[in-house]
């Protein structure tokens, strides 16, 4: 154990016992920032992967000029 987590545990022991529910529900509450950050990049990740789409253009000009031919009718 790191000299900077018993020091964390030593200044808990010295909170009385009805402020620990607070001082728990803060420890949660921050340890649950670092998770949700990791697992929201995933998912936002996840996300950007199903909207992606895979081209098939091989000839750009080609599809440039049809979908001006679709828009303007030339």
């Amino acid at each position: 154990m790191t000299s900077l987590r018993q020091s964390a545990i030593r200044e808990l022991e010295k909170i009385p016992e009805d402020k620990i529910s607070l001082i728990l529900q803060i420890m949660q509450g921050v340890n649950g920032l670092y998770n949700d950050n990791q697992s929201e990049r995933k998912e936002a990740f996840a996300r950007l992967e199903q909207l992606r789409r895979k081209g098939t253009v091989t000839d750009y000009d080609a599809e440039l000029a049809s979908y001006r031919e679709g828009k303007y009718g030339k």
